[in-house]
């Protein structure tokens, strides 16, 4: 809830200000902290965050990048981290951003560390997100982490914006025929099939199944059409949403050749630019790639990540040959890993490692597109040329009989 006061200072100024806390009582407990002696204490909003999901709000990536680019700016030009959040809750017009600020604040005022806000909303902060912060309080280098984090973000957003780029054709063809293809089917080769069967004339059985599939959607599609789209979104929901849906899609599509290759190479950059920046953050190496494996979108990265750590670096190894016993990467990376310890900067490699991948998922999503646009053109051209020649047919028997 956030709670408006009006106090008395002990030389009786009179101060007034917004703070967020679960009720009265923890209002009551801050005035007395700063030796205060309240006058009034009122309600201004009493919605959380978290019930604010429910409305749809969502922090995008965009906003992610504002808000760290923008502090860290601000802690750059010398003003402090208090008095920068200040700013940014009159700058935000998104509620949810608000409520997140209003509550980073609230903690600030109470002494608590400004990362402990962000930690409590796994949903919109990642637990990459969240330990960079924590790292660059702890090692005093926030405004560094900030700014690496906002460049970070934007590389992501980017490499996203790329990718949608490159697959909305396919889908606006893969709709538009589909969308064609069912006005044929129910509308234009009913009308076809009655005319064929009120001469009776008796079509192949090739015509008579096309002709009765055209049929049946015409005369159920007020109850087929509802119980795709139903259909679709809860296939959507399962394996968006549901872990083990997840696993299963995963599973899948690591099985088909062209997709599993831009799995792979986009896990690849995940994996180098995420273990880059917490290492530049500061973040010891077994804590690093513990979040990494949880980062990285790929099981089996993430088991081969755990045991490096785990069965690996734990027990003595060296960073080069913990890499080394697990074959799932590609040499180039395990060789400048081993090269670039021995010479003390790793996330410098990584980090360009993450570049060259960036460029290796922009290349092998063109590939994928460029199979998966005369795939698609053949099937709709598959299914129209049955459906032309499930209607030339009987036409030529008709003909054929005069």
């Amino acid at each position: 809830m956030k709670f408006h006061y009006i106090a008395s200072q002990p030389n009786g100024r009179v101060v007034e200000a917004d703070i967020n806390a679960s009720d009265s009582t923890e209002v009551l407990q801050f005035l007395a902290s700063r030796g205060l002696r309240p006058i009034s204490i009122k309600v201004t909003q009493s919605f959380d965050l978290r019930g604010m999901q429910f409305f749809g709000q969502s922090i995008s990536v965009s906003d992610k990048i504002f808000l760290t680019r923008y502090l860290s700016l601000m802690l750059k030009a010398g003003t402090d981290l208090f008095r920068a959040i200040d700013i940014l809750i009159n700058d935000f017009d998104k509620p949810v951003l608000k409520m997140v600020l209003s509550e980073i604040k609230s903690n600030l005022e109470k002494g608590n560390q400004f990362y402990l806000t962000f930690l409590k909303y796994p949903k919109y902060f990642s637990p990459v997100f969240v330990n960079l912060i924590r790292a660059g309080e702890t090692s005093g280098n926030l405004t560094e982490v900030l700014d690496n984090l906002s460049m970070s973000l934007d590389k992501e957003k980017e490499l996203r914006d790329k990718i949608r780029a490159a697959l909305i054709y396919p889908l606006i063809l893969l709709t538009m025929s589909f969308l064609m293809l069912m006005l044929l089917v129910i509308f234009a080769l009913p009308k076809i099939a009655n005319v064929f069967l009120s001469t009776g004339i008796q079509p192949p059985i090739f015509s008579r199944i096309v002709f009765g599939v055209g049929l049946f959607l015409n005369d159920y599609s007020a109850v087929i059409f509802p119980g795709i789209a139903v259909l679709g979104i809860a296939t959507w929901y399962f394996f968006s949403k549901v872990y083990i849906g997840r696993r299963i899609m995963s599973a899948f599509a690591s099985r088909l050749p062209i997709i599993s290759n831009v799995l792979d190479q986009l896990a690849l950059q995940r994996f180098t630019s995420t273990l880059s920046s917490l290492m530049r953050a500061g973040l010891p190496i077994i804590n690093a790639l513990e979040i990494t494996a949880d980062a990285v979108g790929s099981d089996k990265f993430q088991r081969s990540l755990q045991n490096i750590a785990r069965e690996g670096i734990a027990k003595g190894l060296t960073i080069g040959e913990a890499f080394r016993r697990e074959p799932i990467f590609p040499l180039v990376i395990t060789n400048l890993i081993s090269v670039s310890e021995k010479a003390g900067h790793i996330e410098e490699i990584l980090k360009t490692l993450s570049e060259f991948y960036e460029e290796e998922v922009d290349n092998a999503v063109k590939t994928l597109v460029t199979f998966i646009e005369p795939a698609l053109l053949l099937f709709i051209g598959i299914l129209i040329g049955t459906i032309a020649l499930a209607i030339i047919i009987p036409i030529y028997q008709l003909v054929g009989g005069i």
